[in-house]
């Protein structure tokens, strides 16, 4: 801001006199402040004024230490600000923060008197319940609002993944599972529950959806993803931003039952050297612009989206949060990003202690300011040192101004300055209410992928499975990943088995059969303790003694949350150098097989897996990631047959390591073959089986010529040629056939999962856009060259037919 404009914007007598001489010069924001000066009332403070006109009256009133306050957050350090109990302390506050604050991490856990764990707690400490989250964020926001020279409220972030992670709140399926499902309306509705049940506690800014690309099985926070396809990612982030926030609109303002969103993590995150979490992303600007970059172009171009996160790696040599080309060229410039830009948690300090870019926090700090960061989370570290930066004259006023105009912007469009507080006794009420656990239950169905299905054992009949033996330390204490609290009730397959058994009349046994870790699997954790083998050889032999008079067996195999998480520290690892099972869970497997019972494997797992032996030897395979709350109901539903799987593969599952990078959308020169081995993966990209059958025709093309800037459409036609109703996901991809750079074999573009009863045939029609054709050509510039093209169309990338289509 000018110095003229600074003048004016704080002389009540200077704006009236501008608006009487010559109101024609005034902008709408000075011409708003000018009539709001002349009647004594802070524009700022006006809700009806413009969104531009309040931020312009409340940064010119600001002074450079409360600009700067508004960049920070707190999170660890909350312990400055809170009693013994983790009570909020208006007192301390008020000496710790004088001039505010922009952002509090987390609200609802009790950092700052639980041991610090890096991105997580370690559940020695529970977090806060629904009313006790919304009484503290009520008390702080009653602080920044009544204590604080200009009242300025608190952005409130939580995680929110699948679900908001906070004690009692609804637990959906993992992301990888939400992909599978190829289901974005539902994301929506998922994402929106989440908003409500976050928003009801004083929560306003979730650090989610994530839309890394992820191409790296490895590395433990695939989970957290939409797979490895750039298309699929971009249509579920999108669904995810859209529940959030609700649907794109020219005011952004932010409904009371909703929340900002946050893309994460800016960019190449998903494919680490050797996949290991953070490790260098060493891809080309060609790679980032058409694998990597596509879902966050999309939801900044279609949605509202409030805020990008950096992510942690390295592309070129170029840390992401130093980033400027990445950040301000590309996002802000090229994009036309809007919102503001959040770091990773000490994503700015780790370019000092990770990176060793620089010697320390400030110029830390000075590297992330230019690059484009705005807020440095989970605490101010690099960020404290912005007032120095300024009085040396290395940061200017204005770049400050800049960073802090997008978060007070935020602020507004959230209507914080008139509502900063929520009724703390309803919280609660809106929290797993019975629609959310409904969706829950739902949700996990939908995401459910059948692998294999010999001699059609599922779904399983409840008057003729006889004794049934159920299999699996975690078909009992069941996981639900990452970035999950603790749900009111979470339901075991164990307990969805035994329900079922009391409603059908089969006789249900358990017995433990092989662990995989001990002392439980909070996800927090540092340490984890593998299970002994002689421990797991005593279980085997059990199960398998238990297994002799059982007719038919369900073992639940594959991972729990600290087999496969995010690495967020060197005592805190999560990637890993196999995909195989871990710990003696083939050893189990192999012992149930020998006895010729009927077995089905139901894996509950983060990562795709490399179950080999499964594949082969088990009569029935389901792939049920990580299902949320109402795993054991889902199950059921799924086992027996009221609910038919109709998920798809949102990744390709490798036969071991030394086939990856195993993505389907590979280069023609790629995948040649090996001497010993296949290069084919275990199960493709987009598979999954079904209880009933489809047919799928040959694409048809409204036009099979066009121009270079035309659009045209596929129209595929889908049959349930079963018995039963259910669900296929008609999949389209695109193939240039020859161009000036080489293009991958496949690409995903379009999809649709549809419902059909037996019988039923079904058109579905598809756009193919000239988004749908371009590429970057040798000049880096985006083109669609003429030439043919083949459109695909069929149930996954290995079951296909194709059609021709010349662009001239």
């Amino acid at each position: 801001m000018s110095n003229q404009r600074r003048q004016f914007l704080s002389s009540a007598s200077g704006l009236a006199g501008w608006a009487v001489l010559s109101p024609s010069l005034l902008s709408p924001s000075l011409a708003w402040a000018a009539a709001a000066k002349a009647g004594g009332k802070p524009v700022y403070k006006d809700a009806a004024a413009p969104l531009a006109a309040r931020v312009d009256d409340l940064l010119g009133r600001m002074t450079l230490d409360e600009k700067i306050m508004q960049m920070q957050c707190v999170w660890q350090d909350k312990k400055l600000i809170q009693e013994a109990n983790g009570d909020f302390s208006v007192a301390k506050a008020g000496k710790v923060y004088p001039h505010g604050l922009g952002m509090m991490a987390r609200p609802s856990d009790h950092q700052g008197i639980a041991k610090a764990t890096g991105a997580g707690d370690d559940g020695s400490v529970p977090n806060r319940n629904a009313l006790q989250t919304a009484t503290y964020v009520n008390a702080v926001q009653k602080w920044a609002v009544e204590q604080t020279r200009l009242g300025i409220p608190l952005l409130m972030h939580e995680e929110a993944l699948h679900g908001y992670v906070a004690r009692d709140a609804t637990c959906f399926p993992q992301a990888i599972g939400l992909a599978s499902s190829f289901d974005p309306d539902m994301a929506t509705r998922i994402f929106s529950v989440a908003a409500r049940e976050m928003r009801a506690r004083g929560a306003n800014f979730a650090l989610a959806p994530v839309v890394d690309v992820a191409r790296e099985p490895r590395w433990g926070r695939i989970e957290e993803t939409y797979g490895e396809d750039p298309h699929l990612c971009g249509e579920m982030g999108k669904a995810a931003v859209i529940g959030f926030m609700g649907p794109m609109s020219k005011d952004k303002k932010l409904a009371k039952d909703k929340v900002f969103a946050t893309l994460k993590h800016m960019t190449g995150h998903g494919q680490p050297e050797n996949g290991t979490n953070i490790g260098p992303a060493e891809v080309s600007e060609r790679t980032l612009r058409e694998e990597f970059f596509p879902p966050f172009e999309k939801l900044v171009r279609e949605t509202n989206i409030s805020a990008v996160m950096p992510s942690y790696n390295e592309i070129g040599g170029v840390p992401s949060h130093a980033n400027r080309w990445l950040l301000t060229k590309v996002l802000r410039e090229e994009w036309g990003f809007k919102g503001a830009l959040v770091s990773d948690y000490f994503g700015i300090n780790e370019l000092v202690t990770r990176h060793k870019l620089v010697p320390n926090p400030k110029e830390a700090a000075l590297r992330a300011i230019k690059a484009g960061v705005d807020i440095e989370t989970p605490d101010g570290l690099g960020y404290r040192t912005l007032a120095e930066l300024v009085k040396e004259k290395r940061v200017s006023e204005e770049e400050i101004n800049r960073c802090v105009r997008r978060v007070l912007e935020l602020k507004f469009l959230a209507g914080l300055f008139e509502n900063p507080y929520v009724d703390a006794s309803i919280a609660d009420q809106l929290t797993a209410t019975q629609d959310a656990v409904a969706l829950a239950r739902e949700a996990a169905t939908r995401s459910v992928v059948l692998l294999k299905n010999d001699k059609g054992l599922l779904p399983l009949n409840g008057k003729k499975v006889g004794k049934v033996l159920l299999l699996g330390t975690h078909a009992k204490d069941c996981p639900i990943g990452g970035y999950s609290d603790i749900p009111r009730h979470v339901v075991s397959i164990y307990e969805g088995l035994q329900a079922e058994s009391r409603a059908q009349g089969f006789e249900l046994s358990y017995a433990e059969g092989v662990r995989i870790t001990e002392g439980g699997h909070v996800w927090g954790h540092d340490e984890v303790k593998f299970t002994p083998p002689a421990v797991n050889a005593k279980l085997i032999a059990e199960a398998v003694e238990a297994a002799k008079s059982a007719d038919t067996i369900i073992m639940v195999l594959g991972d729990n949350e600290q087999t496969s998480r995010e690495a967020w520290a060197d005592n805190h690892l999560g990637d890993r150098a196999s995909l195989d099972l871990m710990g003696q869970q083939n050893d189990l497997a192999k012992a149930i097989f020998d006895l010729g019972k009927p077995t089905v494997v139901f894996l509950l797992n983060g990562r795709p897996l490399s179950v080999n032996l499964l594949a082969e030897r088990a009569d029935a395979l389901v792939e049920g990631w990580y299902m949320g709350q109402e795993t054991g109901f889902a199950a059921a539903d799924i086992l027996f047959g009221r609910v038919n799987p109709g998920g798809k593969l949102p990744v390709s599952i490798a036969r071991n390591v030394g086939q990856l990078p195993i993505y389907y959308n590979y280069k023609p020169s790629a995948r040649r073959g090996y001497l010993d081995a296949s290069t084919k993966p275990l199960y493709p990209f987009g598979f999954g089986l079904s209880y009933t059958s489809f047919s799928i025709s040959e694409p048809r093309l409204t036009k099979a010529t066009m121009g270079v800037g035309d659009s045209t459409k596929v129209e595929v036609d889908v049959t349930n040629t079963g018995a039963v109703k259910g669900d296929e996901v008609v999949q389209i991809y695109v193939r240039d056939d020859f161009s000036s750079v080489t293009r991958p074999v496949l690409e995903l573009k379009a999809f649709k999962r549809v419902t059909l009863n037996p019988g039923e045939k079904r058109t579905l029609s598809f756009d193919i856009k000239p988004s749908d054709l371009w590429f970057y050509n040798m000049d880096m510039k985006r083109v669609v060259e003429p030439g043919s093209f083949t459109i695909h169309a069929g149930s996954s990338s290995a079951d296909l037919k194709s059609i021709k289509l010349t662009v001239s």
